[in-house]
């Protein structure tokens, strides 16, 4: 009898929808040559996984939705590493309609977009250019699948997006709060963006934002209140995430013990990850230290692996080694990082990267240059366990790249304060706290004065008495 009471007694657990960036999921993963079966077997790490995983740990449950065209009705998988539940809807059809005869659907131009088009034909494609990323989520599938998932607040991936604004419609229409994080997006792909994202901006109930730098653009451009933003890093499991023997990694990549090893890992895109820059300053290192056993380790694959293959092919650098391929299994990851002597990241254009975490976590000291993020994951510059330099200069990069390798003793006491500044900022307990109050504070701000209870509100504040 009191065990029965007990579950009557029992609240529903906080349940959050949590909605990828890009039209369909696909789109994400063909380009890093992930199946959907091994993206919900395998795939962990990134901040899509660190908030599920942060927000599990301080009591929310999230459900992530994704929008495919390659099925016909909602689908539920499981994502094994974490338990969340996967929910995938098919992507409305005036949407299929309209984004078959497209090239690429994230293009700036309509040449982009639809290739050599001209006369009527171009006007019409420049009209479904501006329009087609708002017809990309099916709102009455989604209103569905959010109630029966007993969802409280809908968090998009990124608010400089159309799906964000078509959540904000829907948030409104349901009764939901609609947050939003900030993960790079600081760029609009269509003009009915711009009348539109100002209002949604101000409807939402708040933007969780990493970065100073786009929290002082969201504020001019947008006029977002103080009281809507929190500063928030992405989460990383660093208590599970550490070095491994290095003697044991390196002999995993047949890489000798005197050698010295530079590490990249993410995807290779040229110019947005800086790869071209690297290469350059790679150059530049071996130049100056002939002589030298050292090694540029590459890990990951993307849009641009076949320029990148030119690229090499071309330059003839000694110490390159590219594992080509999307990593999703965490102890290779480690392998790879725990075989080397420092980590780079030299990005032209970041949100908040996980990687340079990851890195840290397992105690090598950062090179990094200056893109968004870069600056707040390395706040005290070599007190955090890093330095950071001018994106797009090689030369600074090979100098800072430099100073590290010519002196190890203090590369170590730099991966020692990496690896602190990990534990102290980035933790899933530290995070997930700080996003479980943020959407409480939030949700109770928008709730004053409305004759609605906010549902996230009121469960958490049941689940508190």
């Amino acid at each position: 009898m009191q065990n029965n009471k007990s579950k009557m007694n029992a609240q529903p657990q906080p349940t959050l929808a949590l909605l990828h960036w890009g039209d369909l999921i696909e789109d994400f993963l063909d380009t890093i040559g992930v199946s959907f079966e091994a993206f919900c077997n395998e795939m962990t790490g990134g901040w899509m996984f660190g908030y599920i995983d942060a927000l599990k740990l301080a009591g929310v449950r999230t459900v992530l939705f994704c929008i495919s065209a390659r099925v016909t009705e909602p689908q539920r998988y499981t994502h094994k590493p974490t338990g969340a539940t996967i929910c995938v809807l098919p992507a409305p059809k005036i949407y299929q309609v309209v984004r078959r005869p497209m090239l690429n659907a994230y293009g700036c131009t309509v040449k982009d977009v639809f290739g050599d088009v001209g006369g009527v034909r171009r006007y019409w494609c420049a009209v479904l250019k501006e329009v087609v990323h708002h017809l990309a989520t099916p709102l009455g599938l989604l209103a569905r699948e959010l109630r029966r998932e007993g969802c409280q607040a809908i968090l998009c991936q990124e608010y400089e997006y159309a799906r964000f604004d078509v959540c904000v419609l829907l948030g409104k229409l349901m009764g939901l709060p609609v947050f939003a994080t900030f993960q790079g997006g600081d760029f609009q792909l269509s003009r009915l963006e711009r009348p539109l994202r100002p209002l949604t901006l101000q409807a939402c109930a708040g933007l969780i934002v990493a970065t100073q730098t786009e929290v002082q653009r969201v504020q001019s451009r947008y006029g977002v209140p103080s009281a809507k933003l929190a500063r928030i890093f992405n989460p990383m499991d660093v208590a599970n995430w550490h070095a491994m023997d290095r003697s044991e990694a390196r002999a995993a990549l047949g890489i000798s013990l005197d050698a010295q090893v530079v590490v990249y890992h993410g995807r290779i895109e040229i110019h947005r990850k800086g790869l071209d820059i690297l290469l350059d300053a790679w150059q530049q290192v071996l130049s100056e230290r002939p002589g030298r056993n050292l090694r540029l380790l590459l890990v990951g694959t993307g849009s641009d692996a076949e320029k990148l293959r030119q690229r090499l092919a071309q330059m003839q650098l000694p110490g390159v080694i590219w594992k080509d391929e999307y990593v999703r299994d965490r102890t290779t990851i480690r392998r790879y990082l725990s075989a080397a002597d420092v980590y780079t990241l030299p990005s032209r254009h970041e949100g908040f990267p996980v990687a340079p975490i990851e890195a840290m976590s397992c105690s090598l000291p950062v090179v990094a240059a200056d893109a968004p993020g870069v600056p707040d994951i390395l706040e005290g510059g070599e007190a955090s366990g890093g330095l950071v330099v001018p994106h797009g200069d090689a030369t600074a990069l090979a100098l800072a790249l430099g100073r590290v390798l010519d002196n190890e003793t203090w590369a170590r006491e730099l991966g020692k304060l990496a690896r602190c500044r990990a534990e102290e900022c980035f933790s899933l307990e530290a995070i997930g706290t700080s996003l479980r109050d943020f959407l409480i504070s939030s949700s109770q701000r928008r709730s004053t004065g409305t004759s609605l209870q906010n549902p996230l509100h009121f469960i958490f504040d049941r689940q508190s008495d």
